[in-house]
């Protein structure tokens, strides 16, 4: 897996025996995953070191990428956690004041397989007629006939059912101090949360208690928090039991909560709605989302391959009172946000705390911080 990837033949194999032939990038090998194609222009260091992105080969839609190579502070987690990478045009040289290396030499340290050189525009409009499947990359030697690497291709896992938030979650509890006075103590569940989360609590004031994903209720009510977050993670919200009961310990206890990504299909599971898998999913920094209430359109940063059922705009009874379907996507109807309207809690599909990617949603944690002051 060390050596560097120049020259060496490489192969996108996907589930339905569609083949793709390029140039190995980044580590030589083997690796599988789901495929997904990621629309967003910049920021490549944020999206492969994203939690959420774990067992995915990702597809960058852009054409050329790595020119600003790799630095030291904007990775999202202390690692890169996509199982593959796949791009049509590499950066030979980065060009960038904050790099130390290029992507390439990231990808060969972490032992992340890719593959380059490759239509990409013809693999996303296969992928959004087809739907998101499991892939593989092989390169050097790896490379095969295709029939066997495609045998290969359907022994790999699937992503429904698949439970991964406990894999990329902290394994021992952190604190992430204010940046000031500290107003408020929030508890937040890892589920797979990127770096930037705490930096935007901490702005505001907000010592964040990061506890692992196996946290019992009682642990979370032992940090004495004014609110609790449920973070983005990867995997089927089906398969999150375990964060499902503890929304509900916190529903009922009032405290006032707020979930993004993962965390919006926690707490819609909590409030009795159901998920399912899409067909593609959302993948970029590009993606509208429309408030119900307000009609206010924002751009949003989203990583998601699951949503909740719903209508937008639709009330619906909960075991705690009434709730609504707060935000949904334009391009499709997907629900991208939950309101309950008798206890303190909401959540989005989207990331607020975008990185890369627009701002047009940070404000939603100041709606946190208004939900923990006691107003609505």
């Amino acid at each position: 897996m060390s050596e560097t990837s120049t020259r060496t033949a490489a192969a996108l194999v996907l589930e339905d025996g569609r083949v793709f032939r390029g140039e190995a990038f980044g580590a030589a090998g083997t690796t599988f995953g789901e495929i997904v194609f990621c629309t967003a222009m910049t920021g490549y260091q944020e999206t492969l070191t994203d939690p959420s992105y774990h067992r995915q080969i990702v597809v960058a839609t852009a054409p050329q990428i790595g020119n600003t190579g790799w630095n030291d502070e904007d990775d999202e987690s202390d690692r890169i956690w996509v199982s593959g990478y796949v791009v049509r045009d590499p950066a030979r040289v980065p060009s960038n004041w904050r790099a130390t290396r290029s992507l390439d030499d990231a990808l060969v340290e972490q032992g992340v397989v890719g593959i380059s050189g490759i239509d990409t525009r013809s693999l996303t409009r296969h992928l959004r007629e087809r739907g998101a499947m499991r892939a593989g990359v092989f390169s050097g030697a790896e490379v095969t006939d295709a029939e066997t690497m495609l045998s290969r291709v359907k022994e790999s896992p699937q992503m429904l059912g698949a439970e991964l938030a406990s894999q990329v979650s902290t394994a021992q509890s952190y604190v992430v101090p204010a940046v000031g006075e500290r107003r408020f103590r929030v508890a937040a569940l890892d589920l797979g949360i990127k770096s930037n989360t705490p930096r935007m609590l901490a702005a505001r004031g907000i010592e964040t208690h990061v506890l692992p994903a196996t946290s019992s209720l009682d642990d979370l009510l032992a940090v004495g928090a004014d609110g609790v977050f449920l973070s983005n993670g990867p995997g089927d919200p089906a398969t999150a039991d375990h964060a499902v009961a503890l929304t509900q310990g916190v529903l009922e206890r009032r405290i006032p909560l707020f979930g993004i990504c993962f965390g919006n299909q926690i707490l819609g599971r909590a409030l009795g709605l159901g998920t399912y898998k899409l067909r593609y999913g959302h993948r970029g920094i590009n993606i509208p989302v429309i408030d119900v209430a307000t009609r206010a359109v924002a751009i949003t940063a989203q990583n998601h391959g699951f949503a909740l059922e719903g209508e937008p705009g639709k009330d619906f009874d909960t075991p705690y009172g009434k709730a609504t379907v707060s935000h949904y996507c334009p391009n499709d109807g997907c629900v991208e946000g939950v309101k309950a309207l008798e206890v303190p809690a909401f959540s989005v599909q989207y990331h607020p705390e975008a990185a890369a990617g627009p701002h047009d949603a940070a404000s939603l944690f100041d709606q946190f911080v208004t939900l923990m002051e006691g107003g609505k």
